[in-house]
């Protein structure tokens, strides 16, 4: 299973894909989009847009892990974001590949087996999990991956439920 794990952000969207087979995850690549504040908003959504579109199309995830939008205190913030999810999902709604939403203390859960994890322990273990030299910079990249990581653990896990519920007749 080839997973594309998405931090949104309008001025930096972190991404990783990961394979994850028999247990074991490798890393496909990662980095991130940045979009430079001068632009009007329209022109920053539209390349989150298409570097999207075009990291799907390298990689063709079997699935999309985004994190879920939890409320800020600071409502600017949080609409810019929404808005960068929302053409992140587009992107995988175009070429119809699933898009899982984890909220960040599911995505520590599913990386550390805290949910309360410090972002220093969930980068180390993103680089241990993932065998790197390092903890991916800047924190978006590794959120990204660790969104990735979070999806396989939980996914692979829905996926051996649901076959054994169409075994059992369920």
């Amino acid at each position: 299973m080839i997973i594309l794990g998405i931090d949104p952000g309008t001025a930096l969207t972190g991404f990783g894909a990961v394979a994850y087979e028999r247990a074991q995850h490798r890393v496909l690549g990662f980095g991130c989009i940045r979009t430079p504040a001068r632009d009007p908003e329209s022109e920053r959504l539209l390349h989150i847009h298409e570097r999207v579109a075009e990291l799907l199309d390298t990689y063709k995830p079997h699935a999309v892990s985004i994190e879920k939008l939890f409320f800020n205190k600071n409502v600017q913030s949080a609409l810019s974001v929404g808005q960068a999810r929302g053409v992140a999902m587009l992107a995988a709604a175009q070429r119809g590949i699933p898009v899982y939403e984890y909220t960040p203390t599911a995505v520590k859960l599913g990386v550390t087996g805290q949910g309360r994890a410090p972002k220093s322990q969930v980068g180390y273990m993103v680089k241990t999990l993932l065998n790197l030299d390092s903890v991916p910079r800047p924190d978006d990249v590794a959120d990204a991956l660790a969104l990735a990581i979070c999806h396989a653990h939980i996914g692979a896990t829905q996926q051996r439920w649901q076959q054994v519920a169409e075994r059992e007749g369920l």
